[in-house]
């Protein structure tokens, strides 16, 4: 049953001609009334795909409002909390992309989705955690800069021949790369039947604990199809929201309440409204960096379809 506001926002997304995508991240009531939900793929290509609506609402964080906007040039890309910016992008400039290519001539470029358009502008390619051992391995160069995530990098060193190169050295994500391996080994004795599907962001000695790591589309696809019903989730606590509203027969349980991501959590129900109102805050990129970020999510995309 949909509360008032959310009726709100749903009649003003027709009035608009308006589509809410949404990250598996977001809460239980923007869970409820978006368009389309995912991970950082599966909205890039639903993003890719849209046609028929002129106006986007991201509730998601900054660098994904701009890879809808680069997919989407001519429709209009709104966030209803302008301040939800991903700290993991922010690690990653231009420059010490551009200076890890001197460094580097010889290496692609490999980087994460979860960059600003700005980096995005230095890739080859873009991936993400679902994708992004597909994308290193159909590279012919044998090094790799790849950044801005350490942990998703030692994830993908660990399977592939090619040389990792991480920039920056640290960067990570502080939902991630936090998470104490002592908490998950006392929920593993409290629930010994529950598969772990952990998130490749964690960090390396929360990775060694798991049964499968996954990206969150990835845990999607696994739950559904696992013939397991018990399931210690080990990413952001909202994914479990998600997961057990699509799979309610069987249990997902949240390894760490307190893995939340603040960013995330601005968009509101009240901010979505406003934003529609408003058509406002808007998103876009600079048009010197539409070009080379474009190709390089474009390359992504063909390669996982």
């Amino acid at each position: 049953m949909l509360n008032q506001l959310q009726k709100e926002i749903n009649e003003l997304k027709e009035e608009k001609n308006a589509i809410l995508l949404c990250h598996n991240y977001q809460t239980k009531e923007v869970q409820d009334i978006a368009d389309f939900i995912g991970d950082s793929l599966e909205l890039c290509i639903k993003a890719s795909q849209i046609r028929d609506k002129d106006i986007l609402v991201f509730c998601g964080v900054d660098f994904m409002g701009e890879t809808a906007y680069l997919l989407n040039p001519e429709k209009k890309i709104l966030i209803p909390d302008n301040y939800a910016k991903c700290p993991m992008a922010h690690m990653l400039p231009a420059d010490i992309i551009k200076k890890a290519k001197a460094k580097y001539p010889d290496a692609a470029v490999v980087l994460y989705v979860n960059t600003l358009a700005e980096a995005k502008a230095e890739a080859d390619i873009v991936c993400t955690s679902a994708n992004a051992l597909k994308i290193i391995q159909s590279l012919d160069e044998d090094k790799i800069l790849f950044g801005p995530d350490k942990n998703l990098g030692k994830y993908v060193a660990k399977h592939t021949d090619k040389t990792i190169i991480p920039i920056p050295e640290d960067g990570y994500c502080y939902v991630h790369n936090n998470l104490d391996p002592e908490r998950l080994l006392i929920l593993k004795e409290k629930y010994p039947e529950a598969e772990v599907l952990v998130h490749p962001e964690a960090n390396p000695n929360v990775q060694k604990l798991a049964d499968k790591i996954l990206s969150t589309g990835g845990m999607m696809n696994h739950v559904a199809k696992s013939e397991n019903n018990q399931f210690l989730i080990v990413t952001e606590v909202d994914m479990c929201t998600r997961l057990n509203k699509e799979y309610p027969e069987k249990e997902c349980i949240p390894a760490y309440t307190d893995a939340f991501c603040e960013t995330m959590k601005l968009h509101s129900l009240k901010k979505i409204k406003e934003c529609l109102i408003k058509e406002e805050p808007i998103i876009t990129v600079p048009e010197e960096l539409v070009e080379n970020s474009l190709k390089a999510v474009q390359k992504m995309i063909d390669i996982s379809k």
